[in-house]
């Protein structure tokens, strides 16, 4: 099974499980390369947190952050670079300084020139639903079908994307888990996840340490949610997604590759 690790470099102060970890580039550079000894295929590098409640940064600011990072990265390791941005002049940047990917949490919603930016670059790019903005998406999200609604989104996404001039084998799909969405939401896609492997596109999962999951187990402490995100994985390599996105590359290459020899 062809499983694909993203690792998250949080290049931020306030990420929501690592914000402020790293004191300068050198450390993000030590860090970055130690998920890729453990088994990352891409690092997804991001310099605005976008967890609930997050503010803004400027284009100027997450530049100042994720630029120098990309640009280390991109002289020594083979991993693809991914970077998480909203931002098409952050994107431009980094793709530039050697990004790979372009991962965008507002589906090439966020700025008017988002679409035509991602044709340009001429480089995958992974669109995610999202209800809201990061400031307000949880203060009261609500759906008729959640599940019915984020395909439906992230297929019009998908064509607009594809109409703007984006190659259809670059588009990669992400189902938000935790972005404008309860806990009955997040459970209801994970549900669905199947459904979404089919609609023709590489499905990407991002459920790393959420906060689904304390509100399931009540283990509030993000670095306690290990099981959690590993469970989430499982879960969804059964329902065959193939790309995940989280903190714990090793732990989760390593239940990934016993799962997958169970299937046998």
């Amino acid at each position: 099974m062809n499983f694909k690790i993203m690792g998250i470099v949080n290049v931020t102060p306030d990420s929501f499980s690592d914000g402020g970890q790293f004191e300068g580039v050198d450390e993000v550079i030590a860090h970055s390369l130690k998920l890729v000894s453990e088994g990352a295929h891409i690092l997804d590098i991001g310099g605005e947190s976008t967890r609930p409640g997050a503010a803004e940064v400027s284009i100027e600011e997450e530049l100042e952050r994720v630029i120098p990072v990309i640009e280390r990265l991109a002289g020594e390791t083979d991993a693809l670079l991914s970077v998480d941005t909203r931002k098409p002049a952050v994107a431009s940047a980094a793709v530039a300084a050697g990004a790979d990917i372009w991962n965008d949490v507002s589906a090439l919603t966020f700025a008017k020139d988002s679409l035509t930016t991602a044709a340009a670059l001429g480089v995958p790019v992974i669109l995610m639903h999202a209800q809201g903005r990061p400031e307000t998406m949880q203060e009261a999200p609500t759906y008729g079908s959640v599940a019915r609604e984020v395909q439906a989104f992230l297929l019009e996404r998908a064509d607009a994307a594809m109409a703007a001039g984006v190659a259809k084998e670059h588009i990669t799909l992400d189902p938000g888990i935790g972005f404008g969405k309860t806990l009955e939401h997040n459970v209801s896609l994970f549900q669905n996840l199947a459904a979404m492997t089919e609609l023709g596109y590489p499905i990407l999962l991002g459920a790393s340490r959420k906060r689904f999951i304390e509100e399931i187990d009540q283990i509030s402490a993000t670095n306690q949610r290990l099981g959690g995100s590993l469970a989430a994985v499982l879960h969804g390599a059964a329902a065959g997604v193939q790309l995940f996105r989280v903190h714990d590359v090793a732990e989760t290459r390593q239940a990934l590759a016993v799962w997958a020899a169970m299937q046998h």
